[in-house]
C-alpha cells in the first residue's frame, strides 16, 4: 500500500531561548515538514518581558501567500508577555488571513520568556526549578497551587 504525503507525515518543531548581553533574550522557533521551513525570531526585554521585535522567515511554504503573515508579526511589538497572551496572538495573527501554524509556534515559544524571568540570577538547577515553580504556580497543570493556598500572581 502506497501512502500519500499526508498519510506519512512528520513535522519537527524546535524552540530556543538565548539570553543576550544587552538585557534581551532571543527566542527562536523552527518548524520543518514536507511543506514548511519556517524560522520565527522574537526578541524580548528580560526585565519587563516586553516584546522588542518579532519576525518570521518562511524559507519554504505551501503557497507564496503564507509569507504574508510575516508583515503581521510587528503587531506583537510592545506587548508584555503574560496575561492576555493567547488573546493578543489571536488578534494579531487570527482570522481568515491568519496562520494557525504561526499562532501555535508563538504560543509554545513565548511562555519560555516567563521561565527565564522566574529563574533570573539562579545557577543551581534544583533551586532554579523551585523558583520557577513558585513564580508560575497556578498557571499550568505542572505548577499546582498547594491545597489551601491561594495564587497571588497572574496566570498566562
Amino acid at each position: 500500500m502506497q501512502l500519500n504525503t499526508m498519510e506519512d507525515f512528520q513535522r519537527d518543531i524546535s524552540y530556543r531561548l538565548l539570553k543576550q548581553s544587552d538585557g534581551t533574550a532571543l527566542l527562536t522557533a523552527t518548524m520543518k515538514d514536507r511543506f514548511h521551513d519556517v524560522l520565527l525570531m522574537v526578541r524580548v526585554e528580560v526585565a519587563t518581558m516586553k516584546i522588542v521585535s518579532a519576525e518570521a522567515d518562511f524559507r519554504r511554504s505551501p503557497t507564496p501567500d503564507c509569507r504574508n503573515v510575516s508583515a503581521k508579526m510587528a503587531g506583537l511589538t510592545g506587548f508584555v508577555i503574560g496575561r492576555g497572551l493567547q488573546r493578543k496572538v489571536s488578534a494579531v495573527l487570527g482570522g481568515a488571513t491568519g496562520c494557525g501554524n504561526m499562532r501555535n509556534l508563538l504560543l509554545g515559544l513565548l511562555p519560555l520568556a516567563l521561565n527565564l524571568g522566574a529563574a533570573a540570577g539562579i545557577t543551581d538547577e534544583a533551586e532554579m526549578l523551585d523558583a520557577i515553580h513558585e513564580k508560575l504556580v497556578g498557571t499550568c497543570a505542572g505548577y499546582v497551587t498547594p491545597p489551601g493556598e491561594k495564587k497571588t500572581g497572574e496566570a498566562v
